[in-house]
């Protein structure tokens, strides 16, 4: 590749040089963006494996999974790891589900606050505790969908602007 003296004392490198560089970087740029879009892809499809099995629910809303993992990852330091530590610990132990609760609790383990956390966000729709619980979502949350044959959330009204506050006939 040629060079060409400005005569200022600076040598400039031609075009092609300047795109073969380019080139390359968008090269490695894309490869390293890539592998960590895909590894960021696993983290809320672990979460959502891990949701699936304990709550017993073989479709749960991708949506409101992808709310929820958010919310735990900006408030509960540790979490994406302590999911996949969960799921492999189940997989190593091979232990009943309705059991894992109680086995973690006897083991004093580490991850035993984290299927609480879980199945309280999924069923309240609250990830946290205090001061920095957040909610994430009311209507949808597992609690209501276990009635929603028989009671609305509390709250709504399906009446027409006022109807509430009419005496019953």
């Amino acid at each position: 590749m040629a060079r060409q003296d400005t005569g200022s004392g600076r040598i400039e490198f031609d075009v092609e040089r300047r795109a073969v560089l380019s080139s390359l970087a968008a090269v490695c740029l894309v490869a390293v963006g890539g592998a960590a879009a895909a590894q960021a892809g696993t983290a809320p499809e672990a979460f959502l494996d891990l949701s699936r099995l304990l709550t017993g629910r073989a479709s749960l809303d991708m949506g409101q999974g992808a709310r929820l993992f958010d919310a735990f990852v900006t408030g509960t330091p540790g979490f994406q790891t302590g999911v996949e530590r969960l799921l492999a610990w189940i997989k190593e132990h091979n232990v009943d589900v309705g059991q894992l609760q109680q086995t973690l609790d006897a083991e004093g383990s580490p991850l035993a606050a984290l299927p609480r956390q879980v199945m309280t966000a999924w069923y309240t729709g609250i990830v946290g505790e205090g001061g920095g619980a957040r909610c994430i979502t009311f209507e949808t949350s597992l609690m209501h969908q276990l009635v929603a044959d028989r009671l609305n959330p509390p709250s709504y009204c399906y009446g027409p602007h006022g109807s509430w506050g009419n005496a019953p006939a």
